[in-house]
């Protein structure tokens, strides 16, 4: 479920719009969206979602598939005029297995991500993704995470996956508020949103993406194109935490990604 329940950190703490947010979005705004962008991003995935898809048999590591994902970003990317400026990703260790914890306010920051993130991961999704044709199905084939929030032992098959993944170097990327906001402003984190960051003894990156809700909030088709940021955070070590601490390796997490988020670090 998309809903989460009201973060009070949130009503003090607003976002600083990016920059072009200030421009007007009227009809020719629309019209490029809902004539030129949009199909162009579906065109993109009805030929390489099963091009990928075809791939994937021929794939042992997920590297082919992982190709075929990062060129569907890309592409999305430079059709929707949205540079990203990133910042901090060249403080952090990339060859270390972390676990990316991102914030998740539009359907377009898995693309921001694979763009951005230069190196083969794989993301948590929930389920109800499954049921989107193409998406759905390479989301299966290449090996990402699928959780089922309405009865999590169904998961256990893709947390064990995940895990096994995290001690043998493969990165995760989470989105921790478990759906994308409906306001912009980034919800209190699922419980046991790091379970497998402590099971795995590996660092938690927090990375703010600034201006996504703005480019393309929920229920809407009308991409706004403006300017983005992916802000990556210092990582927070797990090294001698148990499953008793989740709780409060949460709430840092929660407020490092959020200080990014809202700026004020």
């Amino acid at each position: 479920m998309d809903s989460q329940p009201e973060n009070p950190r949130s009503t003090a703490l607003r976002r600083s719009p990016p920059a072009g947010m200030d421009r007007e979005y009227g009809l020719s705004s629309r019209l490029r969206s809902y004539l030129i962008l949009d199909p162009l991003i579906w065109l993109y995935t009805l030929i390489l979602g099963p091009l990928g898809l075809i791939a994937g048999f021929f794939d042992r590591d997920g590297s082919i598939m992982h190709w075929f994902a990062r060129a569907w970003s890309w592409l999305i990317m430079k059709t929707i005029f949205s540079p990203v400026k990133v910042t901090g990703l060249d403080k952090i260790d990339t060859a270390k297995p972390h676990v990316y914890a991102a914030n998740h306010a539009s359907a377009l920051d898995i693309p921001v991500l694979y763009v951005n993130l230069p190196f083969q991961f794989r993301i948590a999704f929930k389920k109800e993704l499954l049921s989107y044709p193409v998406v759905g199905w390479h989301l299966k084939r290449s090996g990402q995470i699928c959780i089922d929030q309405q009865n999590p032992s169904r998961s256990i098959s893709s947390i064990r996956a995940a895990l096994k993944g995290l001690k043998e170097g493969m990165p995760l990327v989470i989105f921790p508020e478990g759906g994308r906001t409906p306001d912009g402003d980034i919800k209190p984190f699922l419980p046991g949103a790091f379970f497998l960051a402590i099971k795995a003894q590996v660092d938690i990156v927090p990375v703010a993406l600034v201006g996504t809700y703005e480019l393309l909030p929920m229920n809407t088709y009308h991409i706004k194109c403006h300017p983005l940021e992916m802000r990556v955070g210092t990582p927070i070590p797990t090294v001698g935490l148990t499953l008793r601490d989740m709780e409060g390796l949460s709430a840092k997490v929660q407020k490092a990604l959020e200080d990014l988020y809202y700026g004020t670090s």
